[in-house]
Order: C-alpha cells, then sequence, then structure tokens
C-alpha cells in the first residue's frame, strides 16, 4: 500500500462505542483495529431500476479484504459524524454519487458490533440510482451489477470472493434489499 495513503488512514479518528453503541472515547483507526475496539460502520446497497444491486470490488491497495467483493459502498464513521452523514460521505467518495437523504436513501437495518464486521456497529442503507458511478481507484477496483440470486450463488460457490462483513450482512437479508 502507498506509505503516505496508509499513514492518512492510520491517522483517522473514530469514536470508540460500548455493547450499546454509545460513544465513551476516541481512537485511531490504527488502534481501534489493533485493540478490536467497538466502533461504527455503514453500508449502502445501490438498487438499480431492474432490482440488480451494484457492488464493488475492494481496491489492492485496502488493508482488509484487499480485492474482495463488497456492498456497493461501506466504510466507518468519523468521530463526530452520524451514521447518515457517514454513509453519504462514503457514497461520494468511493462511488462517486451525491446523495439527498430525503430522497430515496432507506436505513434498512442495524448489525451489533460482531467479529463478522471486524467489531463495528453497522448500519445498513438502501438507495436506487443507476449511476453514473466514479469509482475510487484507492477504495475500488471495480464494480458490476449483479442479481440477488447471482449474489447467492456467488456466496455459495465462492465465499472466499466476498468480504466477511458483506457475506454477514447479506445472509437472510436479500428479501430487504430487492424492496
Amino acid at each position: 500500500m502507498d506509505t503516505v495513503l496508509k499513514a492518512q488512514r492510520d491517522d483517522e479518528v473514530f469514536d470508540v462505542v460500548d455493547d450499546r453503541d454509545a460513544v465513551i472515547g476516541q481512537a485511531t483507526r490504527k488502534e481501534v483495529h489493533a485493540r478490536r475496539l467497538w466502533h461504527r460502520a455503514v453500508h449502502a446497497l445501490v438498487v438499480g431500476p431492474d432490482g440488480r444491486v451494484f457492488l464493488q470490488k475492494r481496491s489492492m491497495l485496502k488493508d482488509t479484504s484487499p480485492g474482495c467483493w463488497d456492498s456497493s459502498c461501506s466504510g466507518h464513521v468519523d468521530s463526530g459524524e452520524s451514521y447518515e452523514t457517514a454513509v453519504v460521505r462514503e457514497l461520494a467518495e468511493e462511488i462517486g454519487l451525491t446523495v439527498i437523504p430525503e430522497h430515496g436513501l432507506r436505513a434498512l437495518f442495524k448489525v451489533e458490533a460482531r467479529k463478522e464486521t471486524g467489531w463495528e456497529f453497522v448500519w445498513v442503507y438502501r438507495l436506487e440510482s443507476e449511476g453514473p458511478f466514479t469509482l475510487h481507484p484507492a477504495e475500488v477496483a471495480d464494480g458490476a451489477w449483479f442479481t440477488v440470486d447471482e449474489i447467492a450463488r456467488g456466496i455459495a460457490e465462492r465465499p472466499d470472493e466476498f468480504t466477511r462483513a458483506f457475506k454477514f450482512i447479506w445472509k437472510g437479508r436479500a428479501g430487504l434489499v430487492s424492496r
């Protein structure tokens, strides 16, 4: 990974939270991950008018799950930031979508912090859009549209090609996405 990019990422500050997702302090990204502290993240699933879901293939520069398929966008919630603000920021940063929350961005469900999410409380959002997308090369290597069945089949047949968090989020919840 580019050393400047890695240093910038390691210096990011996140809120550390307790088992009820209440803020109890702050720490750098590097410390949060090294100590497996509970923190916050967002995932967004962009659904096209035909019901297909846009997934991103993570950049090989990513420190976790490089080259794996993931939600349309995902990212940490910065210190002092709300989940909704974070998802809007991440959609713009990773795939170039400018989103006004009142225009179709919908919170689907929250996942409690656990090993599968990297000790993150995660709010998952749904957004209907056709793009166009502008993929940030340091974040996203590629992107593609998949049907719900193609995603389920891909996870079943090639689980190592998908991030652990995405597999956990997707499991049993695909019906929420397609609505």
